[in-house]
């Protein structure tokens, strides 16, 4: 049993890599999948693949997300969506980008659960979210003080959540992958000297694929998963067990 059985499930991000397989395994598994992003281009190629229905928003308006949002019924939630901002330390780190990628990251997923945990409730036939976090959240990265930051509150966004919208039936976790190797992120974690160090350090010893994502994404949205709730899942290859 699939657990969705055309349930509705708002995919944010679905312009990306991971987001856009989310929406595939979803759909193959028999959800009725709205997909939000910020390429238009890549979600009309997604919904003409997938049957997917396309609502972009801004992240970063509450203004955009209401008006989209307000008046839609979904039982699932994929807070996919995302920027990763800079490489920097602490000390060299742009505040304007640090807020940006909070506003984003976490900021944009709260707003996306404070409007759709409403037509949730409303419905009465409870619900679940899983945000995408990262394993920054969980183990301090060189270079990761903003996204890690906004990834570590996007971690508690879900605990607490959570807790909040449980006795409503609704269900919220994070799933917090390692790397996925794309050209947009070979541009750092294929340099010799940043991939060979941490891919020795992971026990697993190689790069995650979009699929290897979405897949426990979907899971933890089903039926299968109806007793899990709160928890931040590492997909990580064991690099935060070090």
């Amino acid at each position: 049993m699939s657990g969705f059985d055309g349930r509705t499930v708002l995919v944010t991000g679905a312009s990306g890599g991971i987001g856009g397989e989310t929406v595939r395994q979803l759909v193959a598994a028999g959800a009725d999948v709205v997909a939000s992003g910020r390429s238009t281009e890549a979600l009309e190629a997604l919904a003409a693949e997938t049957g997917a229905r396309v609502l972009p928003f801004d992240l970063t308006s509450e203004d955009s997300v209401r008006d989209a949002l307000g008046g839609l019924e979904v039982y699932g939630v994929v807070n996919c969506g995302g920027w990763g901002g800079e490489i920097a330390t602490p000390q060299e780190t742009d505040i304007e980008v640090f807020d940006r990628v909070m506003s984003i990251n976490a900021r944009g997923a709260l707003l996306v659960i404070k409007y759709t945990s409403r037509s949730m409730i409303s419905a009465g036939r409870g619900g679940s979210v899983v945000n995408v976090s990262s394993q920054a959240s969980l183990v301090a990265l060189n270079g990761h003080v903003s996204y890690g930051s906004s990834k570590a509150a996007l971690d508690n966004i879900t605990r607490v959540s959570a807790l909040e919208l449980g006795r409503h039936g609704i269900r919220v976790n994070s799933v917090n992958p390692t790397v996925v190797m794309t050209p947009m992120s070979a541009w750092y974690w294929g340099r010799d000297d940043i991939q060979g160090p941490f891919l020795e350090a992971m026990p697993l010893g190689r790069w995650a694929t979009e699929a290897e994502i979405a897949a426990p994404i979907v899971f933890l949205l089903g039926d299968g998963a109806s007793m899990i709730t709160g928890v931040s899942l590492a997909i990580d290859g064991g690099y935060s067990i070090r």
